[in-house]
C-alpha cells in the first residue's frame, strides 16, 4: 500500500515510518521544513514539504503522491507545557486538528485515496462521569475548563470530520505517550518536573490516566490501517491509574523522592481548574475494542514495565 503520512518527523514518525515501511507499505512523510528531509529518507520514506495549514499545498503534495490511503499524524505540541496557558500552547495543534484535517480530507478525495487513519486523544475527553474507565461508546465531556475548550472542540471536529468522511475513516484514540521522543523519556520535560518533584499529586489525585508507549501508538497504527473497520479506536495500555498510584511509583522507578502532596485549592492557584481537573476528575480509557477487534495488543502491556524500562535510574 502506498501511504501519505502527515506527521512524519516528529517521535511518532519516527517510530510509524519504519514500521509501515517493514510491514511492506512504501511512504511519503510530509514536513513543513526542508531541512527535515534527509532525516525522513534515513527513516525509509520519501519527503514531501508542505505547510499542513496552506490548503493548495497540501493537495498538490497528496495528489502527487498518489497514496492509497492517508495516515493524520500531526500536532505542533510544546516539548514543554505551561499549565496555566495550555490553552494558548495547543492553538497550533487546534488548528492542525480543524483545518488540517479538512485540507487533508479534501486532498486524499481527490487524490483517490480510499483510507484515511487519524490521531485523536484519549487521554481527558472523555465525560467525567460514570465509571473510571470508558469505552470509545461512552460520550465525551461537554463542560471542559475554559482553557481547554478549543482543545475539545479540535478533537470532536477531527473525529467528526474523519469518521462521517465519503472514505474509511479510522480515527485512533491515543493514550499519554512516553518512551523516546516525548515529554515522558529520560531527560524530558516531564520526567525532570517528577526527578526535582515539581509534579505534586494534587487533592486526592484519583484522576484515571491511560497511558501509550509511542512504540505501541504506531503499532496500533499500522495494525488500524492494514484491518480496522471505519470507527474509532482507543490505543492505550492495559492499566488505567489513578495519580496516586502511577506518580508515586514513577518517581520511586527514576530514584527520585516521593512526589509532593498538596490541597485542590493550592493546585488550582498553581496549574488552573483544568490543571487540577487532570489530576483528580478524568477518565481512564479501555482498550478491550482494539485488541478484540484487530488482534492487536501492546508491547507494553502496563506502564510499570514500561516505566521501568524507558524510566529507571
Amino acid at each position: 500500500m502506498r501511504v501519505f503520512l502527515a506527521g512524519g518527523s516528529g517521535a511518532i514518525g519516527a517510530r510509524l515510518v519504519p514500521d509501515l515501511v517493514a510491514a511492506g507499505h512504501s511512504v511519503v512523510a510530509l514536513t513543513r521544513t526542508a531541512d527535515k528531509q534527509d532525516a525522513i529518507r534515513a527513516l525509509g520514506a520519501e519527503p514531501a514539504v508542505a505547510d499542513a495549514l496552506d490548503r493548495e499545498a497540501v493537495i498538490r503534495a497528496v495528489t502527487e503522491a498518489r497514496p492509497d490511503a492517508v495516515i493524520h499524524q500531526l500536532t505542533a505540541i510544546p516539548a514543554r507545557l505551561n499549565m496555566r496557558r495550555i490553552g494558548r500552547d495547543f492553538e497550533l495543534t487546534n488548528r492542525l486538528r480543524t483545518e488540517g484535517t479538512d485540507h487533508l480530507l479534501e486532498a486524499a478525495r481527490q487524490a483517490g485515496a480510499r483510507r484515511v487513519v487519524a490521531q485523536s486523544f484519549a487521554g481527558w475527553p472523555y465525560a467525567r462521569e460514570g465509571g473510571p474507565v470508558k469505552d470509545e461508546d461512552a460520550p465525551l465531556a461537554t463542560d471542559p475548563p475554559p482553557e481547554m475548550k478549543g482543545m475539545l472542540d479540535a478533537i470532536k471536529h477531527l473525529e467528526a470530520a474523519v469518521t462521517g468522511a465519503d472514505l474509511e475513516g479510522i480515527v485512533v484514540r491515543f493514550g499519554l505517550f512516553y518512551g523516546p521522543g516525548t515529554s515522558m523519556a529520560r531527560g524530558a520535560s516531564v520526567a525532570e518536573d517528577v526527578r526535582r518533584r515539581r509534579f505534586p499529586l494534587v487533592g486526592d489525585a484519583a484522576g484515571v490516566w491511560s497511558f501509550c508507549h509511542i512504540a505501541d501508538a504506531a503499532s496500533a497504527t499500522v495494525a488500524a490501517l492494514e484491518g480496522a473497520a471505519p470507527g474509532i479506536y482507543n490505543v492505550v495500555d492495559d492499566a488505567p491509574a489513578p495519580v496516586s498510584e502511577w506518580l508515586p511509583e514513577l518517581s520511586r522507578v527514576m530514584g527520585a523522592k516521593p512526589p509532593m502532596r498538596v490541597p485542590a485549592w493550592v493546585g488550582r492557584l498553581a496549574v488552573g481548574e483544568h490543571g487540577v481537573m487532570m489530576m483528580t476528575r478524568i477518565r481512564g480509557a479501555s482498550n478491550a475494542k482494539i485488541k478484540r477487534d484487530l488482534g492487536w495488543a501492546p508491547a507494553f502491556p502496563t506502564w510499570r514495565e514500561g516505566f521501568a524500562r524507558e524510566l529507571s535510574g
